[in-house]
């Protein structure tokens, strides 16, 4: 009989506190001076720690169906202006098919993408647009996806003027760019298990042309992503075989595979961050 999951239900709910107090800066409430409206960040909260949630569930529920043994999602409480490192769970036996390295690489990646759609539309009818001479602080780079809602959702944003984004609309592109993190045919990240499905030995040219990308991107772009780089590396940019490789995999899965990959193209994000 297992054990009562303590560790993941207290570091939960520290997560949780991170994510209050992260909530309130977006809110403009100085959480030093007023720690008792700590409670005001729960709309940033909510829609972060349910697209982190649906996220990891949906990891925790493909590994169940393949039988493939992984913990509960451990989440990391943090005091960034975010609240949280993210969540992770941890494979405790191999994952032993091509089919299963799709379903479980997938599955996260598509249900985070869906809650931060879900939470991007919430946020954006929330926020307001103001001259962009009046608006000073962290800029937030755009994906595709965040493009693609903004416009539809506010429409041409005349020239001079700028959206100021309601804490919601800021954790779907939270979201976004977490999915996208997720989705780098890397190592065995949930990209990287996806590409080892699909290409077998060609993730490893694979792996190793994304990351001589990301330290492209690092100099011309955002320095962020030597961090990410750098800390890839360390992680491994291998994959471990499956122990029963298909020859075949149907044609659901491989379509699984392309959307993914659209998935990561729609969320990723050159320069993420920027100060205004």
């Amino acid at each position: 009989m297992s054990s009562f999951p303590w560790i993941h239900i207290i570091l939960f709910l520290l997560t949780i506190i991170t994510t209050l107090g992260a909530g309130t800066i977006w809110e403009g409430i100085d959480i030093f001076k007023e720690p008792e409206r700590i409670i005001e960040g729960w709309p940033f909260s909510l829609a972060l720690l349910s697209i982190l949630l649906s996220h990891e569930f949906s990891h925790y529920i493909a590994s169940r169906l393949h039988r493939t043994r992984a913990t509960l999602p451990y989440f990391i409480p943090a005091p960034t202006a975010i609240g949280t490192f993210g969540a992770i769970i941890r494979m405790k036996s191999p994952i032993t098919t091509r089919r299963a390295l799709i379903d479980i690489g997938a599955a996260g990646p598509v249900a985070g993408f869906i809650m931060s759609i879900v939470a991007t539309i919430v946020g954006l009818n929330l926020s307001d647009i103001a001259k962009a001479d009046d608006i000073k602080g962290i800029g937030f780079g755009t994906s595709l996806i965040f493009l693609i809602l903004t416009r539809l959702i506010l429409g041409d944003i005349q020239d001079g003027y700028a959206v100021i984004l309601h804490p919601v609309a800021i954790a779907g592109w939270i979201g976004f760019l977490v999915t996208s993190l997720n989705l780098l045919p890397i190592g065995q990240l949930d990209g990287g298990h996806i590409t080892y499905a699909l290409f077998g030995r060609g993730h490893r040219y694979i792996s190793l042309i994304s990351m001589s990308i990301l330290l492209i991107l690092g100099i011309v772009a955002w320095y962020g992503w030597f961090l990410w780089a750098g800390l890839l590396f360390i992680l491994g940019i291998k994959h471990p075989p499956v122990l029963l490789w298909e020859e075949n995999l149907s044609i659901l899965r491989k379509i699984t595979g392309i959307v993914s990959m659209l998935i990561f193209i729609l969320c990723f994000i050159p320069s993420p961050l920027q100060l205004e």
